[in-house]
């Protein structure tokens, strides 16, 4: 039986994660340090653990919300706040994921239509381009160059618009260059956005590593953006919490709604030791973020 032409087109020929591939290589061998995942080079911090650990002693084993708990749901609204000026309510505009990676695929599943296009930039993450074939999307590359230090402009990205372009999916700061935005760029680009009626995808996993001075800015934060945007963030990077595989997407509620759809019959809900960590992150880590950036940059 020839089992390969029963796999969907759009699965079967898209690639194979070389970055993975080449990380469960270095799982197998002793003594090799991997570069090649986005894995912070701490633990995570211990009363972060300690939260996970005290949450399984009490019992709390079930499931939660399809959006999350609560609590959490209102640290994260009141994080993203405070540390980027976007205000969402944390009981319809915010939902938890299994990492940011989760919220990709329910955003680009909750907008895309077979056929319509979705811009991003490159290099770039190596889940984007097939994030949006797999929600039947074209993707539309958006090159950037060293002469700009990597960052994403608006006259390239022009130059990629057409009248089927429908999501812009953008990283900063970028894995993998590290390529940070300045506000002048960004306000062009959201321009461009809101002239050809672009929703924008901005996934902001990096944006506490940030170094030598630089002001990270967030394109949600910038007029007229914050009802087109959805905005993802996680714990995994600046928490340290990869294992954790906790991430969230914050946007206006008819999309948020959209996405939790698509969440609740293919998840249900993020694991809720996870949870209890991730609220023990955003209540008392921040001395931890901070003791890791400074650490990871000298």
């Amino acid at each position: 039986m020839n089992l390969k032409k029963h796999i969907a087109h759009h699965v079967r020929d898209i690639p194979r994660s070389g970055i993975r591939d080449f990380f469960e290589i270095v799982q197998s061998m002793k003594n090799v340090i991997s570069l090649g995942i986005g894995e912070p080079d701490f633990n995570t911090p211990w009363h972060i653990r300690e939260a996970a650990i005290y949450s399984l002693e009490k019992g709390r084993t079930g499931y939660t919300s399809n959006l999350g708990l609560p609590r959490l749901r209102e640290a994260i609204a009141t994080y993203v706040f405070d540390r980027f000026g976007i205000r969402y309510d944390g009981q319809t505009e915010v939902l938890v994921t299994v990492g940011v990676s989760e919220a990709i695929d329910l955003a680009m599943r909750a907008l895309v239509n077979p056929g319509d296009e979705v811009l991003y930039h490159e290099p770039c993450y190596v889940s984007y381009s097939p994030s949006i074939t797999l929600a039947h999307g074209i993707p539309v590359s958006v090159p950037t160059f060293a002469r700009d230090n990597f960052r994403l402009t608006a006259a390239e990205l022009e130059k990629k618009i057409t009248g089927a372009s429908k999501v812009l999916m953008m990283n900063f700061p970028c894995n993998p260059t590290g390529a940070t935005q300045t506000r002048e760029e960004l306000e062009k680009i959201a321009s461009l956005c809101v002239r050809h009626d672009l929703v924008v995808l901005t996934d902001e996993i990096y944006s506490e590593l940030t170094y030598d001075g630089a002001q990270h800015v967030s394109i949600a934060s910038l007029p007229g953006m914050r009802d087109r945007t959805i905005f993802l963030h996680g714990f995994s990077k600046a928490f340290a919490m990869t294992g954790f595989r906790i991430g969230y997407a914050c946007a206006p509620a008819i999309l948020t709604e959209a996405m939790m759809k698509i969440h609740q019959y293919g998840i249900l809900c993020a694991g809720i030791t996870a949870q209890d960590a991730a609220i023990e992150a955003l209540e008392r880590g921040a001395p931890d973020v901070e003791n890791m950036r400074r650490e990871s940059s000298w």
